[in-house]
């Protein structure tokens, strides 16, 4: 059965519960928020997150609001004592300063009308800026078009193997499903099928601009990496 990105972002959560070196792992995210706030010289006081996404943690003393999430996620977030609203996304009527749509998010779609519609959503409720992470499909290698790149987090002298595999659609180069498997030792654990599509720079601007922002920016030197795999994505910021 296909499963959704707030699925899909959970299971960064499992890989930062057994990180031993998560608090490096998140002051590297506190980062790219610094980053984008020096571009733009304003810091949001409220954010909306679409999915889990470790730059929560970067926005201490914002309204935090979550949207698309699973219920794991929440009580993830409750456990750590995070100060949050959840909204579910049938509801949002409201406007946020930032939109934090990370882990590809525009990707997670299964054509390219699908695509535009979220990228529509997401410029309805968002203010100042929508914030998202994504790979140069456009100049993607072909060794990278099955697999991520695997990632072993360890902890003292156990491992959890995060492997990722992209299945593509041959009628559809641009079309895939992807599945995670988390290894344990002996035990393995599966998630998906995520049904995917490449999101091009000049497809996601276009779209952006349509839907009426103003700017659409691939920020220089600032990348993202995933915390189950080791490729790592731009970060793209869409202001009003």
């Amino acid at each position: 059965m296909p499963q959704s990105h707030a699925t899909y972002t959970e299971i960064s959560i499992e890989a930062l519960k057994f990180n031993p070196k998560s608090k490096e792992v998140l002051d590297r995210k506190q980062e790219i928020v610094t980053s984008i706030i020096d571009h733009y010289k304003h810091s949001p006081e409220t954010v909306l997150f679409y999915g889990f996404s470790p730059l929560v943690f970067a926005m201490a003393g914002k309204v935090i609001s979550v949207t698309d999430v699973t219920e794991a996620t929440k009580k993830y977030l409750d456990d750590l004592g995070v100060k949050y609203t959840y909204i579910d996304s049938a509801n949002l009527n409201q406007k946020f300063d930032w939109v934090i749509a990370g882990e590809e998010y525009f990707t997670f779609a299964k054509n390219e009308e699908d695509q535009r519609e979220k990228v529509t959503r997401l410029v309805g409720v968002a203010k100042k800026l929508i914030v998202t992470t994504l790979r140069d499909y456009k100049n993607q290698e072909f060794k990278d078009r099955e697999f991520s790149q695997p990632l072993a987090v360890r902890n003292g002298k156990n491992s959890k193997i995060f492997l990722e595999y992209h299945d593509y659609d041959y009628d559809e180069k641009n079309s895939w499903n992807t599945s995670v498997w988390e290894l344990d030792g002996n035990v393995s654990k599966m998630f998906g099928r995520f049904p995917r599509r490449s999101m091009f720079f000049k497809q996601l601007a276009k779209f952006s601009i349509d839907a009426g922002a103003m700017n659409f920016y691939v920020h220089k030197n600032l990348m993202y990496k995933s915390l189950i795999k080791k490729n790592y994505e731009h970060v793209i910021s869409i202001s009003f």
